[in-house]
């Protein structure tokens, strides 16, 4: 027998095998993957190298599973008996079945405790500083009083004795023009006496040294320092719920991907039956597809329950109970069939000062060290002299019987001068000054965490960009590879481990792409969280908001202290 003889009749078993493989099972259906007929190796084409200058979206070739399929009917475990009631999850009323990511922050904001106590926080604050320039305020005061006493009668009558010199005549002795009367008068003591009273007061200070009016500006820095975390408090949120969208999408999408390779490893193990049967291979290579299958179906197993922890920390992110099933839409175009597109890279110098001027954290950390600078000064007034003035009418009855009313009033001014106050100013310097050194403190701790923040968000974008680049080519060699394998496998000019080798590569390649794609995702929302733009918050405060001071950032090379000298003025 020829060789070539050999040769043909062994293609025409493999088309055979072929034959009885897409027939031999009805549960298992054909990959798009793979051809029906021996296709020709697919040219690969090069891609587009990334820009440089990093000024404009970078397009990726399209190559990758479709769009989400969403709600899908998979049991769970979707091997194995089924546990009814875990993968359930149900949906609320007042939330939409599928949100975006825009909707899904909304959502947070509406409903996040850790947002209502820094809301509380901010109200607060501003009612201590409105509390605190009070005492630059004129007060008023009225009062009325009504008395009505009873004493028991009995016992001897008060007698009161009157004793003066009146001008002109009078009964004694002598000559002169004014004489001297003496006399007796009783009274009996009244056994009921009501008396009433009204009057009005006014006080108002003059002059402190400016003690009040630098605890107001301490307090409204405060208060501006507390809108400024509630603003960070927005983005932090904002940023939570954009991890938890793009985890949960990626534990869909690589709950897909494993299904898909069950797919492709149950249509083997199907081809490799068919194949037995006409007796072009050992039956023991039915157990090495078998062991594919049974990896592949654990994998997905596990992808299932990656999905179902994500989506409850999803669901969490939104204030939502975990049981809620909210549905993410999937933004990312690589799998939507547009082009993937990223932010443009800015150099560290300009990433940094971004992050300075928008961070409100930092504008915070700022508005603590003026508040300090205040308060000191404040402190330092203790025991300055204070000039108040006040204003006093009143109207009052004089007799037992609710008559007779008087009316009096006083206007004056008080000067009060503290000699001695046990050490209270001198503690309360040394606090303030403690504080300012802690504040200042606080604040390059903080600008050293931006810096930190920035270089790693950047690193970690550029990272991003060039490893999708790279997986997007893997998983385009990968389709190639599978594809030339299997026609070479069907020709019987390759082995089944190099076909299998070739089904893992392509798995590996469709996994690493889903990471890719949406590690770039993150990436983004990282950088934009660090740089303090991930989310608009002005417009979150609306009209309630407490404009901000400017401030001059505190240098990353310079003391802050010094920095803070000539900062910012109310």
């Amino acid at each position: 027998m020829s060789i070539f003889f050999v040769r043909r009749m062994r293609l025409g078993l493999g088309a055979v095998a072929l034959a009885l493989a897409a027939g031999g099972s009805a549960s298992a259906a054909p990959l798009r993957l793979v051809a029906a007929a021996p296709a020709p190796v697919a040219t690969v084409t090069p891609l587009p190298a990334v820009p440089q200058t990093r000024v404009a979206p970078t397009p990726f070739p399209i190559n990758t599973p479709g769009p989400l399929p969403g709600d899908e009917s998979l049991p769970y475990p979707a091997y194995g008996v089924p546990v009814p009631g875990v993968d359930a999850g149900v949906s609320a009323p007042d939330i939409p079945a599928t949100v975006t990511l825009q909707q899904a922050i909304a959502i947070a904001f509406a409903r996040s405790p850790a947002l209502a106590a820094a809301r509380a926080d901010v109200g607060i604050a501003a009612a201590a500083a409105r509390l605190t320039g009070a005492g630059l305020l004129p007060s008023l005061s009225a009062s009325a009083s009504l008395d009505r006493s009873h004493s028991q009668p009995g016992g001897n009558s008060i007698v009161t004795t009157t004793a003066g010199t009146t001008p002109g005549t009078g009964i004694g002795t002598g000559t002169g023009n004014s004489g001297t009367s003496t006399g007796t008068a009783a009274r009996v003591n009244t056994p009921n006496v009501t008396s009433a009273s009204f009057g009005l007061q006014v006080r108002q200070l003059i002059f402190d040294g400016g003690r009040i009016a630098a605890s107001v500006r301490a307090a409204r820095r405060s208060e501006t320092a507390f809108a400024d975390t509630y603003r960070r408090q927005l983005q932090v949120v904002a940023y939570n719920v954009a991890v938890a969208y793009y985890n949960y999408l990626a534990a869909q999408r690589t709950r897909q991907v494993d299904l898909e390779i069950v797919r492709q490893d149950l249509t083997q193990e199907n081809l490799v039956r068919a194949q037995v049967r006409a007796g072009t291979e050992a039956a023991a290579q039915i157990a090495t597809v078998q062991l594919t299958t049974a990896q592949s179906r654990l994998a997905v197993i596990r992808a299932q329950s990656t999905e179902l922890g994500n989506g409850a920390a999803f669901a969490n992110a939104l204030g939502l109970d975990a049981n809620i099933r909210v549905q993410p839409v999937d933004d990312a175009p690589v799998f939507t069939g547009g082009q993937a597109s990223t932010l443009p890279i800015p150099s560290y110098d300009t990433a940094i000062k971004r992050a300075l001027a928008l961070r409100p954290d930092y504008d915070s950390a700022l508005q603590s060290i003026a508040q300090a600078n205040q308060t000191l000064r404040s402190a330092k007034l203790g025991l300055f002299p204070t000039l108040s003035g006040s204003a006093s009418a009143q109207d009052a009855s004089t007799d037992a019987s609710l008559g007779s009313f008087r009316n009096s009033n006083s206007i004056g001014v008080t000067l009060s001068l503290p000699i001695f106050d046990q050490g209270q100013t001198a503690d309360n310097v040394a606090s303030a000054r403690a504080s300012i050194d802690r504040a200042t403190a606080n604040a390059q701790t903080t600008s050293l965490g931006i810096a930190l923040a920035v270089k790693q968000a950047l690193t970690g974008l550029v990272s991003s960009q060039a490893a999708l680049v790279q997986t997007q080519q893997e998983y385009a060699t990968a389709i190639t590879n599978v594809k030339s394998t299997q026609a070479q496998y069907r020709a019987g000019v390759t082995t089944l481990p190099l076909l299998l080798n070739a089904q893992v590569q392509l798995a590996q390649a469709l996994t690493d792409q889903v990471t890719s794609v949406y590690a770039l995702r993150q990436a983004e929302q990282t950088y934009l969280f660090a740089a303090g733009a991930n989310y608009d918050t002005s417009a979150a405060l609306g009209e309630r908001a407490v404009a901000p001071i400017p401030v001059t950032p505190l240098p990353l090379a310079s003391p802050p202290s010094a920095a803070m000298k000539g900062g910012s003025r109310l």
